[in-house]
């Protein structure tokens, strides 16, 4: 954890959390959405063995794009030649990143659907689903008047750009989660900066972010916010805790938002579980010197009994959620 006091100064305005009435069991079945600050946290999540999908087809910046992504994943629909756009004889989407990319259309199709249906079973069986806005810029392709999750470096005279309104985010995602009352939203407004969008602009964006999920919470019980957007600009506001471009957070940023993120939403009951991971994790990290050693041959059996004993439980949960 970083230092709050220093010769019983306070060296930061603390934000503080609510505990949630509702927790994040290793029972449930995760969905984190969004840009690049979700796949963070959820990547975070997934390494500690929780049953979590992270950033489906790519990180996604802006809410239109976010409820695309979801509505897709909630109904299955397949992705057609329609969506397509070939470029430098790779096939893309802007529906998706270009990690999602294929050399030929049918490469595309056959993977992407196929990452579809399982996404649609895990969106189905998921108790919580996370979703982290970035911006409310939308991309706009004149050709066709669809929204890019993606630009893929196409001239931007391909595209009109607007900002979206609160009542238009608002309106986006209330037919998403009306629709989906046995699920709990987490909510939260990436702390990246969209700085090439100017200093002002950026804050305006956020600002109405913000707002939008502010009315979504009101109107919605099954509805949270995370403050993780006030953590970094509030309490991480030092450089330090930025990495080296001066806009994204730093691993140790990161890190302990997942912490305050953890403190708010981790079941506690299962916190022995979580530290048993944890020291699997580490144990896995290691890389000896001397691995044909008779105390390394000793570590390998505690790890695989750990191993065995991580899994042996987290099979019970999963089987418990199957029934």
């Amino acid at each position: 954890m970083i230092n709050q006091q220093d010769n019983g100064m306070d060296l930061q305005t603390i934000v503080s959390c609510s505990e949630s009435p509702h927790k994040i069991s290793y029972r449930d079945k995760i969905l984190f959405t969004g840009s690049c600050f979700a796949s963070e946290i959820g990547n975070i999540m997934k390494r500690l063995r929780f049953m979590a999908e992270v950033t489906p087809f790519g990180p996604m910046y802006n809410p239109v794009s976010v409820v695309q992504t979801i509505e897709r994943i909630e109904s299955g629909t397949p992705f057609n030649e329609g969506d397509l756009l070939i470029q430098e004889d790779v096939c893309k989407s802007i529906f998706v990143s270009s990690e999602y990319s294929a050399p030929s259309p049918e490469e595309f199709l056959t993977q992407n659907n196929n990452m579809l249906l399982k996404l649609s079973r895990h969106y189905r069986d998921s108790a919580w689903i996370v979703v982290t806005l970035g911006t409310n810029r939308i991309y706009t392709e004149k050709r066709s008047g669809r929204v890019a999750a993606n630009c893929h470096k196409l001239p931007s005279d391909h595209f009109l750009k607007s900002e979206l309104t609160i009542n238009q985010i608002y309106s986006l995602f209330e037919p998403v989660i009306k629709r989906s009352k046995g699920k709990k939203w987490i909510f939260t407004v990436s702390p990246v900066r969209h700085w090439k969008d100017g200093a002002h602009e950026n804050q305006l964006s956020k600002a109405t972010l913000l707002l939008a999920v502010d009315m979504l919470q009101k109107k919605n019980e099954n509805v949270y916010y995370f403050p993780a957007y006030e953590i970094m600009m509030d309490q991480l506001r030092d450089y330090r805790f930025y990495a080296g471009d001066m806009i994204h957070p730093s691993h140790q940023a990161v890190e302990y938002i997942w912490e305050r993120f953890r403190e708010v939403y981790a079941d506690s009951s299962e916190e022995d579980l979580l530290k048993n991971v944890r020291k699997l994790n580490a144990m896995e990290d290691h890389r000896p010197v001397f691995p044909y050693s008779r105390e390394y041959l000793k570590f390998e059996n505690e790890m695989r009994s750990l191993r065995k004993k991580i899994e042996d439980k987290l099979y019970k949960y999963t089987k418990d959620h199957n029934l």
